[in-house]
């Protein structure tokens, strides 16, 4: 439920065939730092034609839609948005629209942890079994912390042929949060817990479980409470149902005939994106089954809320210090670039060409999100687009790319550095 391109690849794209798929298509993005420099910026305003070029350039390459919003901290935020002809029947985007936020979910439910943490009623050291006894194998062995920070070895559920089935929306069945759970412990540990770092999405299904053990709250009323209403977050929430209100953006995958040249051999038979056509080689997943979501990857949000929300963040609004700076202290995404990109509690050091953001990233069927801030919260930018494997071409990819890039320099008053340069990874 999220994408990147170098080592652990953290695409949340479920089967690990379609992660690969992904990984090879975005690793080739790294041309893409090589795009012509956008003219250095007073203003995100200044930024504005530039990054409506290259939004256009990713829709003309396959993207269905795409929504950029630039805040550098000093000036109004700049927003653009496109989208192909074809999907304008069924929704024109705006910049304020909804969008499902995949994996950028996990940095909130981060921060509830982290706010327990503060409060003596969750510890970093718990381990799992003392939370959720008899529910994950080895649990005394696995603690809160590995939970957040992806060490804790558990197999990622959406592996898992039954649970992709539904992730695609092929499968209607209502997963609940503790069958998630069950369907990744079925499966052996990767590694002893606390070993090393691997993106399982199992984790924050169990952390979403904790949280409500621990106050006896649901997830979806302590997102309300503790983050939306305090910061006038009035469009994100936590969805019980796939039903779509006006303002969500509709995304789009390509059909079964078109996603199969961009399988690899290994994919489960069969796989494909449900939904009713559109356009020439599409499918709208809009109102496919949201259930294997939840704590990993179900928060819907706009771009203008989630700025809000990582600036109350990192400007130390919603933590205190010390469990800020915990959600700040990072393992190697890459063990062979201890200086590259880091994973903290729910919260990622990406490394772009021009310079170093803090952020996630997130993927659902139909949605592609990158979310970033500077280290003080006071810059953001957001990058949503309403597809995830119509980014699998090497064209489409190496153009949304290009457009992150110089959204994050935009936000950063940087140019983007003309030369060639290794792109991020995507989770």
């Amino acid at each position: 439920m999220t994408t990147h391109t170098s080592a652990p690849h953290r695409h949340r794209v479920p089967a690990l065939a379609l992660t690969a798929v992904l990984a090879t298509t975005l690793t080739a993005c790294g041309a893409a730092s090589a795009t012509p420099a956008p003219a250095p910026t007073s203003s995100p305003a200044s930024a504005r034609g530039p990054l409506a070029a290259l939004a256009r350039k990713t829709v003309d390459a396959g993207a269905p839609g795409v929504i950029v919003r630039v805040d550098d901290g000093r000036h109004p935020a700049t927003t653009v948005t496109d989208q192909a002809g074809w999907t304008t029947a069924d929704h024109r985007l705006s910049e304020s629209d909804e969008f499902r936020m995949g994996s950028n979910t996990k940095t909130m439910v981060a921060t509830l942890v982290m706010q327990l943490v503060a409060e003596h009623r969750l510890a970093l050291t718990d381990p799992v079994e003392q939370w959720l006894p008899g529910l994950v194998p080895n649990g005394r062995a696995i603690t809160v912390r590995m939970l957040l920070n992806h060490t804790s070895g558990l197999f990622n559920y959406l592996y898992d042929p039954a649970v992709l089935a539904a992730y695609t929306g092929r499968d209607t069945r209502h997963w609940t949060p503790e069958e998630l759970l069950a369907a990744g412990t079925a499966h052996p540990p990767q590694f002893a817990p606390g070993s090393r770092f691997s993106y399982s999405n199992t984790n924050y299904i169990a952390l979403g479980l904790i949280l409500q053990r621990a106050t006896g709250h649901s997830l979806a009323d302590l997102i309300q409470q503790r983050i939306a209403r305090p910061l006038h977050l009035r469009h994100t929430y936590l969805p019980s149902s796939p039903a779509a209100g006006p303002r969500l953006a509709h995304g789009y995958e390509p059909d079964a005939a078109h996603l199969a040249p961009l399988l690899p051999p290994g994919t489960p038979p069969g796989t494909s994106f449900a939904g009713p056509h559109r356009g020439a080689a599409d499918v709208d997943t809009t109102a496919g089954n949201q259930s294997t979501l939840w704590a990993a990857g179900g928060i819907v949000s706009t771009a203008g809320d989630w700025a809000r929300f990582d600036t109350a963040l990192l400007s130390g609004k919603l933590l205190p210090a010390a469990q800020l700076a915990e959600m700040r202290t990072t393992v190697p995404e890459d063990p062979a670039a201890p200086n590259g990109d880091g994973y903290g509690l729910g919260l990622r050091k990406v490394v772009f060409p021009c310079g170093t953001v803090w952020g996630h990233d997130g993927q659902a069927a139909g949605y592609s999100s990158e979310t970033y801030t500077d280290p003080t919260g006071k810059r953001t930018v957001a990058v949503l687009t309403s597809t995830v494997f119509d980014l699998a071409r090497p064209r489409a990819a190496a153009a949304h790319q290009a457009l992150v890039n110089a959204a994050v320099c935009a936000m950063l008053d940087k140019r983007l550095p003309t030369g060639p340069s290794p792109s991020p990874t995507t989770r």
